[in-house]
């Protein structure tokens, strides 16, 4: 083999090693239903500071006393950054409610769209693309 045929296939698996991370994204409706919105209030553990998104942790004590650990779908590092995040906006044990959509999957995983810390401070976790508008109920009446 000549040197520049090595040279070629090596910058190609180069090039198709560093594709694959877009090619594991994923889309809102692939893992979440925006038919089911849902408010979680809860203690914040931790978070995920990590690419393609960041994960918010927190545990929900359920109406037996029971406790169940939630994981949280958010924006990727760059874009909460963006929007007024930073790593210690949320300290373990924080009070925080996290408003989002529910993991098609049944598991204890949601979509995040806000937290809203026990101060009243609401901070935005999800991009307004990543979810469906809401629905509009149909009518019979023309429009004018």
């Amino acid at each position: 083999m000549t040197a520049k045929f090595r040279l070629s296939v090596a910058a190609g698996l180069t090039l198709f090693l560093a594709s694959l991370p877009a090619l594991a994204h994923h889309s809102f409706a692939a893992e979440f239903d925006a038919e089911k919105p849902v408010s979680m209030k809860g203690k914040f553990v931790k978070m995920d500071w990590v690419n393609p998104h960041s994960w918010i942790y927190m545990d929900v004590s359920g109406p037996d006393g029971k406790v169940v650990s939630w994981k949280c779908e958010a924006l990727p590092p760059n874009g909460l950054y963006r929007g007024g995040w930073r790593k210690d906006s949320l300290k373990p044990g924080d009070e925080i409610t996290v408003e989002g959509f529910l993991a098609k999957d049944g598991t204890s995983t949601m979509w995040t769209r806000t937290v809203t810390t026990a101060d009243g401070r609401r901070m935005f976790a999800g991009n307004a693309d990543s979810v469906p508008p809401p629905r509009t109920p149909p009518t019979d009446q023309p429009k004018q």
